[in-house]
């Protein structure tokens, strides 16, 4: 998994955590719905700040999306 696939799946967790739409969470960080969509898809890089903006809006630490999820193997 590279970092573009980490940082949409946490992206996605972390939005469907909170109860919080595409559309809601874009309008909180001053983003495009579609936008949130095409980083959910791994479609695009965000840029840090991007990542500090989703954080703010998530009421999350940026590093929480950033973090690759621990494998139980």
């Amino acid at each position: 998994m590279d970092i573009r696939e980490v940082f949409a799946h946490n992206l996605r967790a972390a939005r469907q955590a909170k109860g919080v739409s595409q559309e809601e969470l874009a309008h909180r960080a001053g983003l495009d719905r579609t936008y949130i969509s095409s980083l959910e898809r791994s479609v695009y890089n965000a840029s840090i700040d991007v990542v500090d903006r989703l954080a703010n809006a998530l009421q999350i630490e940026a590093s929480d999306l950033l973090k690759r999820p621990t494998s139980n193997k």
